[in-house]
């Protein structure tokens, strides 16, 4: 069969078609897969570069989120039958419960291959039925980035009707977290250096917009939007670079969703805040198959559709990520495999 795996060294070039050869027959409790989409996530491109671990041995088959369609079940297998169209969960063994170092070594895309293969065998505790509404390319953005929304709003965030929300950027987390926000209720404030991403967020609902290239300090214009009471949570993807101005925005009491380092992961930064105003700065790993399956009954219910940019096909990968290493997509980049 054919992969895409990183091999040699880190870096983009070193990202190559290989064969390998077709999986076995799935055993007891493993589903066989034939991928038909997948969707590209940041962490994957640090991934490829050696930025996400340096450590991880190689070759590598990259990329977590994709779909495909059920070929082959084996012995004791009953959440998924032959023929149905399934995810992949992003850590393949955590079901439910917290987070143990044991499940959280079972993400796909490192250190497990990922999903860019023509076949994948997985244990049916690592697939997820999606909802019929969807293309394959619409489902193949699921696993982790809409998963990650969802457990920054919902599971930790926990936003009820009337609550505000803070996002930043128009990534693939950040317009899930927005369709999520408004599909709960929820004010939504968003901020991006476009004003046409801006513009496209707001005609997707968002209630207030905020430019960060022209208004440094938008933490504060955030909450001046609240009337000074500061928003219930805010979906923190820039990390260090960013979190000085989302305490600024948050309320007291209010929690800050930390899923990203897009502007870096380490900076000096006064706590002082965060204990004064008891702020709940919650790390947010993706979540649990568990949390994609509560997920994808709103999606179902609401007939939420991802935002997707630009669709590539697999043999064009490496075009793929630098349209991602560039910045000026919004929503998802997915790939289609060849049929």
């Amino acid at each position: 069969m054919q992969v895409y795996q990183v091999e040699g060294a880190f870096g983009l070039t070193n990202l190559k078609a290989a064969t390998r050869p077709d999986p076995p027959q799935p055993g007891p409790g493993q589903v066989l897969l034939k991928m038909t989409a997948a969707s590209l996530n940041f962490r994957d491109w640090l991934m490829i570069e050696g930025q996400y671990n340096p450590r991880q041995p190689l070759p590598l088959v990259p990329c977590s989120d994709g779909v495909g369609t059920v070929t082959a079940v084996g012995p004791g297998v009953r959440r998924v039958k032959e023929g149905q169209r399934v995810a992949t969960a992003f850590f393949e063994r955590w079901v439910d419960g917290p987070p143990t170092k044991e499940r959280l070594k079972t993400s796909l895309g490192g250190p497990i291959d990922g999903v860019l293969q023509q076949y994948m065998l997985l244990h049916e505790d690592g697939v997820v039925a999606v909802p019929e509404h969807l293309t394959d390319a619409e489902a193949a953005c699921l696993p982790c980035a809409a998963v990650t929304a969802w457990s920054a709003l919902v599971t930790h965030g926990q936003v009820k009707a009337g609550d505000t929300v803070l996002l930043q950027g128009t990534g693939g987390v950040s317009t899930f977290a927005l369709q999520f926000a408004k599909a709960l209720g929820a004010t939504v404030i968003i901020t991006s250096s476009s004003d046409q991403k801006l513009q496209r967020a707001a005609d997707m609902g968002a209630d207030h917009t905020i430019n960060y290239k022209e208004d440094p300090k938008w933490g504060k214009t955030a909450a001046q939007i609240t009337g000074g009471r500061g928003v219930d949570v805010v979906v923190e993807v820039g990390g260090a670079g960013t979190l000085a101005s989302s305490l600024r925005a948050v309320r007291p009491g209010g929690t800050i969703s930390l899923i990203g380092v897009l502007s870096g992961g380490a900076q000096k930064l006064a706590i002082t805040s965060i204990l004064m105003r008891q702020i709940r700065v919650q790390g947010v790993i993706v979540g649990t198959r568990a949390t994609f399956e509560e997920m994808n009954r709103a999606i179902a219910a609401h007939q939420i559709r991802p935002v997707i940019d630009t669709t590539f096909e697999l043999a064009n990968i490496h075009r793929a990520f630098e349209h991602m290493a560039a910045g000026r997509h919004m929503g998802k980049i997915c790939l289609a495999f060849p049929q």
